[in-house]
């Protein structure tokens, strides 16, 4: 070989090394690119005990106990209250079928749960923590490994698994709606660790928390029943919870019992609750039975819900002698929404001006002199009782939310401050003026009277029928029946028995019931399944059959908000929207907690801002309890 060959063989030969090691230098950098990647994931992963809406949780991770409760609180004693809004023949409250008994709920938790003290804010409940990314496009919950059932079995992520997947396939219709929306898929990835993946679509608020709440069964107590999910049942559905089944007498009677070896009975976020060793309540066929029976030592707290009782029935020996006390708690919560709603899905109220006539002839102010006392206050926004509730003309930040929506929308939204309906003569039932301007409506949406007095269109009447099954709202109805009587409307009283009063409002076979519309400080997904049109056939929260497309703008602006500005503002745009719609004519609302209970009871003194909590983290005072059946209170 020559030297030239050679020569050439060693620089190719050389090229070809260098080469490599510019592969394996490059391939090298690489690796370390990939690994710092993964590294810089990782630390944009979020781990944490809790998650807040806006701003920062208020206990850190090693909080002892929530400030509101007495951890010190002692174990033990009965809390007993009454029912009388129907009765019962079900313990399963995720399905249609059936009607369950009060607090048949209790038995389930979820893996994060809210405080008393708090707004937006939620803790771990089942999960020892959570971990997201910064985008939120998913979130894993690490089951604590202590978490058990109350037959002692394992909690683990595959009953979550189930738990949300039951839920999303035969739940109810408004929640199987909502949560398709929010949640892609879930999947397991440890007997303790479960991943939630989110909709591309769902927003960032409340992700995390829509997956927490989510409550936990059993798969095997599910599957041992034999039943499919959406049967009624009385055997309950296996839960995680610090209360179990104690007694059950259908339709009469049912007792929960505090399961001694609850699993998380020393976590700090369950000090000083939990308290009473049983919760009984007892059914009643009407509410003056109710209150016969807490005078007679039947139940032992009782939460006054009539102004003509606290006004005028409290005076009985048992409260003479100081073994009950009757006190005024404030209340500074968002109000329940009570109101009188008109059924849209009816043609008859599909004319706006028919349902504002009707509203005319509800005289709130004659009501509240004459048979409430003068203690009630009478709502005005969706929102009454909160910051979010729309107030005069819209701001310019409302106007930028609603002004793509102009066209759609009455024009008085515009125009006019939010609406609110103007205060009635005190003096009679009958306000002249507004019957006066209700029948002027009345005419100018094509009725006419006739000789018998009453308005008609097309020949027919206009038939109003209020249903309802409660007694003690009879003299609250019958006048503003009356009213509507005596400008030509053909209105009725129909009272019904509790199980054809609820079937009926199921079916949406009613023109107007009494209902309520209650709403959150930070509300989210859940507003379309009170306003949302996909949901208004489907949804149990939507009586007035409110739904349109404008409506589902102003929800889903509501829903993404990513401020609490934002969201402020989109709220009070819908506020403003809902209110025009002029589809419920609001009641009355108690600024005040009207309590009375046997003198055993005890509880933290200030109470915290947004619960009573009576059934939490009250308790039983055992000397003062002993001291009432001594002197045979009880």
């Amino acid at each position: 070989m020559t030297q030239r060959k050679t020569n050439a063989r060693a620089a190719t030969l050389s090229r070809q090394v260098a080469f490599l090691q510019r592969l394996l230098w490059s391939l090298s950098l690489g690796v370390l690119a990939l690994a710092a990647m993964v590294v810089a994931a990782k630390a944009e992963t979020i781990r944490t005990h809790g998650v807040s809406t806006f701003g920062e949780l208020k206990y850190p991770a090693d909080f002892k106990h929530l400030d509101y409760v007495n951890p010190n609180a002692p174990k033990g004693g009965e809390i007993s209250f009454a029912w009388s809004s129907g009765s019962f023949d079900s313990m399963h409250p995720y399905t249609r079928k059936g009607r369950s008994a009060v607090l048949a709920s209790v038995f389930f938790e979820s893996m994060l749960e809210g405080t008393a003290d708090e707004i937006g804010s939620s803790y771990c409940l089942l999960c020892e923590y959570i971990e997201y990314p910064e985008d939120k496009a998913w979130v894993i919950f690490k089951i604590r490994d202590e978490a058990k059932f109350s037959d002692g079995s394992d909690l683990t992520a595959d009953d979550a698994l189930f738990s949300y997947e039951i839920l999303r396939d035969e739940g109810l219709p408004s929640f199987r709606a909502s949560i398709g929306k929010t949640l892609a898929s879930a999947e397991v990835l440890d007997d303790k660790r479960i991943k939630y993946t989110f909709t591309e679509t769902a927003p960032l608020r409340g992700r995390i928390e829509s997956a927490g709440g989510l409550p936990v069964f059993s798969r095997a107590s599910h599957d041992a029943s034999g039943l499919a999910f959406e049967d009624s049942r009385l055997e309950p559905l296996l839960g995680s919870a610090a209360y179990t089944l104690g007694e059950i007498d259908v339709g009469n009677r049912v007792i929960y019992t505090r399961n001694t070896d609850y699993w998380g009975k020393d976590l700090p976020i369950t000090q000083g609750r939990n308290n009473f060793d049983s919760i009984r309540i007892e059914y009643f066929g009407d509410a003056i039975a109710a209150f016969e029976g807490f005078k007679a030592g039947e139940y032992t707290f009782r939460q006054e819900s009539s102004s003509k009782n606290w006004a005028t029935a409290y005076d009985f020996p048992g409260l003479d002698a100081g073994h009950i006390v009757k006190a005024e708690l404030p209340d500074d919560t968002i109000t329940s929404g009570q109101a009188i709603v008109m059924n849209m899905r009816r043609e008859k109220f599909q004319d706006v001006r028919v349902r504002e006539a009707l509203a005319l002839m509800f005289n709130f102010e004659w009501t509240n002199k004459t048979l409430f006392f003068g203690l009630y206050a009478q709502g005005t926004s969706f929102w009454t009782g909160s910051d979010l509730a729309a107030e005069g003309l819209p701001s310019d930040a409302e106007l930028a939310i609603l002004e793509p929506l102009r066209d759609q929308l009455q024009p008085e939204v515009f125009t006019e401050p939010a609406y609110t309906l103007t205060p009635s003569n005190e003096a009679e039932a009958r306000d002249r003026r507004k019957a006066r301007r209700a029948l002027r409506l009345l005419q100018d949406a094509g009725f006419v009277a006739g000789d018998d007095g009453m308005l008609r269109k097309d020949g027919k009447t206009l038939d109003v029928e209020y249903l309802n099954s409660s007694a003690l709202f009879d003299r609250i109805i019958n006048p503003y029946v009356e009213n509507l009587r005596s400008i030509g409307v053909n209105a009725s009283l129909n009272r019904v028995d509790n199980a054809e009063s609820t079937q009926r409002e199921r079916d949406y076979d009613f023109d107007i019931i009494t209902d309520h519309f209650p709403m959150g400080y930070e509300p989210g997904s859940g507003l379309r399944q009170y306003y949302g049109q996909e949901s208004k056939d489907a949804s149990v929260f939507n009586p007035s059959g409110v739904g349109s497309e404008p409506i589902d703008v102003l929800i889903e602006t509501v829903v993404n908000a990513e401020t609490k500005d934002e969201m402020t503002n989109a709220v009070k745009a819908l506020d403003r929207v809902l209110r025009w719609e002029r589809l419920r004519i609001p009641q009355w609302y108690n600024p005040n907690h009207w309590v009375s209970y046997y003198d055993f009871y005890e509880y933290p003194d200030p109470l915290p801002r947004y619960s009573l909590g009576f059934l939490d983290f009250w308790w039983a005072n055992q000397e003062k309890l002993d001291a009432l059946k001594a002197a045979g209170a009880l």
